[in-house]
């Protein structure tokens, strides 16, 4: 399982069955301004915030989930859409 999570605000932006699935997702969104959802930030400080993009990769046949790993790969604010 693979989840796409905006590390700045802990929000979920979706759940994945594949890396490449949550890859291409992000992709999408990167190619949506800074200042519309989904990368319009919650905080009342959105104007200078951003969305950090993490994809976390979860074994899903434990309850809880247990993390096996995670990777900041997007960064989008008013300063521009930052691939790491």
């Amino acid at each position: 399982m693979f989840v796409i999570e905006d590390e700045l605000h802990a929000e979920q932006v979706g759940r994945f069955d594949s890396r490449d699935a949550a890859m291409a997702e992000l992709e999408r969104i990167s190619g949506v301004p800074w200042d519309e959802e989904p990368n319009l930030a919650p905080c009342t400080g959105w104007k200078t915030c951003g969305r950090d993009y993490q994809v976390i990769e979860y074994d899903a046949s434990h309850t809880p989930w247990r993390e096996l790993k995670r990777t900041l790969v997007l960064k989008i604010s008013a300063d521009g859409v930052h691939w790491l």
